[in-house]
């Protein structure tokens, strides 16, 4: 999951320094909603684990 986060980072900076605007804001909201996600299953797996 963190690795699709990053792949979808690189590609909205590289679509930014290309001028490609919408592209861009799309890709970086897919990856802020991947790495949220990531963070949520990450706690639940470490709380999981202490219990």
């Amino acid at each position: 999951m963190l690795y699709w986060a990053v792949v979808f980072l690189v590609v909205a900076i590289i679509a930014g320094i290309f001028g490609f605007g919408g592209i861009s804001q799309a890709a970086t909201g897919i990856a802020k909603i991947l790495f949220l996600i990531f963070i949520v299953l990450f706690l639940v797996s470490l709380v999981a684990g202490y219990v």
